[in-house]
């Protein structure tokens, strides 16, 4: 399937900044896994002149258009008014689209205006995409050689719309089968990722490898296009191992959400428990434990010791060791999880330490300097991490719960986990 896309956002609250662009995202990593090009990303104001620009844009760069919002029963919803338009198509009314608007509201008991029904008028010979999520459906057809997929605003029928409407609509554009692989990576940076694959990756036709950069993490995406799912699986394969080889360790799995995902997988295979012990990532290595369903087969709980006095009386952590080295400290690392260990009765524990800003701390560790440390039965490890020089909080204590997350994998994986 060799298309060009461009996602073309409708709302004015997207451009005051009220909501964020989310549907454009996800668009955009499902569209990537079909193997599509999105080129452009536009957003537009509930503004009928600004869209019909946007939309003339569009046609004259893109084969494939899909919007978002503008889809509903006020005023400002002028998506479909102005597509039409565009490609030169009359809106009519859809019976069975509105009888679908009419059943949602008895369903859900409320009191339906008669201004929903406009939600009904699609475009004349078009494929109609059911939305079981919300009340105004989606359509998609092509004129023009372009095609053109419309879908609701609120992310919660967005989604699934995508995902059950519009990709099967997309996929029987193509005459084959597209598959993926998705490999994720810790601990190298995607220049050095890339340096070491640009020449393979430029010689590539299919199988494709495309590198992605993610918060403190890589990923490399494997695409290949064949007659049946069996051939594109064979294409795949073996890039996908050449990809594991080379990068080896640093390689936590393919087609996983998450390194925390990884980890609690581990715990649960191998039927060990965990715990935190937490300062300068205040309860985030345990939030995003709990995040996953099932979370609690492994995980035994955390503390939140932001204050010296926590880690001594929770943790155990020495007064003397406190004054000698500092709460931001290798030694510090080591003896909160060793604690919590100790307090929460599990098996493995998991701790940080060190310094979010915006200011360096009172012993002058500069902002990004942090520690965390795994506490097993074999002993305690500490990792010592230089974050800077960008000094913000929020990626500082994610970075640094993801190096706790790693430590974790790498122990559970019979790896080094270093000191």
């Amino acid at each position: 399937m060799s298309h060009t896309v461009e996602i073309l956002s409708v709302g004015t609250e997207l451009l005051l900044g009220n909501i964020a662009n989310t549907d454009a995202q996800m668009l955009s990593q499902g569209l990537s896994e079909l193997g599509l090009n999105v080129f452009w990303h536009t957003v537009v104001g509930d503004n009928p002149q600004r869209a019909r620009e946007a939309v003339a844009l569009a046609k004259q760069r893109a084969d494939v258009i899909i919007t978002t919002g503008g889809l509903g029963p006020t005023c400002d919803d002028l998506t479909k008014n102005v597509l039409a338009e565009a490609f030169g198509k009359k809106l009519v009314f859809d019976e069975g689209s509105a009888e679908r608007i009419r059943s949602y509201f008895t369903r859900t008991g409320r009191p339906m205006t008669d201004n929903n029904l406009q939600q009904a008028m699609l475009p004349e010979g078009c494929t109609i995409l059911e939305n079981d999520w919300g009340t105004a459906p989606g359509c998609a057809f092509e004129a023009e050689g372009v095609h053109v997929i419309m879908l609701p605003g609120p992310p919660s029928e967005c989604r699934p719309m995508f995902q059950y409407r519009a990709k099967p609509y997309l996929l029987s554009l193509s005459e084959g089968v597209i598959a993926s692989h998705t490999i994720k990576l810790f601990g190298i940076g995607e220049s050095a990722m890339e340096a070491q694959l640009r020449d393979q990756m430029n010689a590539m036709s299919n199988p494709t490898l495309a590198p992605y950069a993610k918060e403190g993490e890589c990923e490399l995406r494997v695409t290949a296009k064949a007659a049946t799912s069996e051939e594109a699986q064979a294409l795949l394969k073996p890039t996908v191992e050449q990809v594991k080889k080379l990068f080896h360790d640093k390689v936590y799995g393919v087609d996983v959400p998450s390194l925390e995902y990884v980890v609690l997988e581990a715990l649960r295979t191998k039927g060990l428990t965990l715990g935190t012990a937490e300062s300068c990532t205040g309860g985030l290595i345990a939030k995003r434990l709990t995040d996953i369903p099932g979370a609690s087969q492994a995980f035994q709980g955390g503390i939140v010791s932001y204050t010296n006095e926590i880690k001594e009386t929770l943790l155990g952590v020495p007064a003397h060791m406190l004054d000698r080295y500092g709460a931001v400290s290798r030694e510090v690392a080591a003896a909160m999880a060793e604690g919590a260990r100790k307090a929460l009765n599990c098996d493995i524990a998991l701790s940080s330490t060190g310094v979010a800003g915006p200011d360096q701390d009172d012993r002058g560790n500069e902002v990004g300097t942090m520690f965390v440390a795994i506490a097993t039965t074999r002993g305690t490890h500490v990792r010592a991490l230089n974050l800077g020089p960008r000094p913000m909080r929020e990626r500082l204590r994610t970075q640094t719960a993801s190096h706790a997350f790693d430590l974790a994998r790498r122990y559970l994986s019979g790896l080094d986990c270093g000191d």
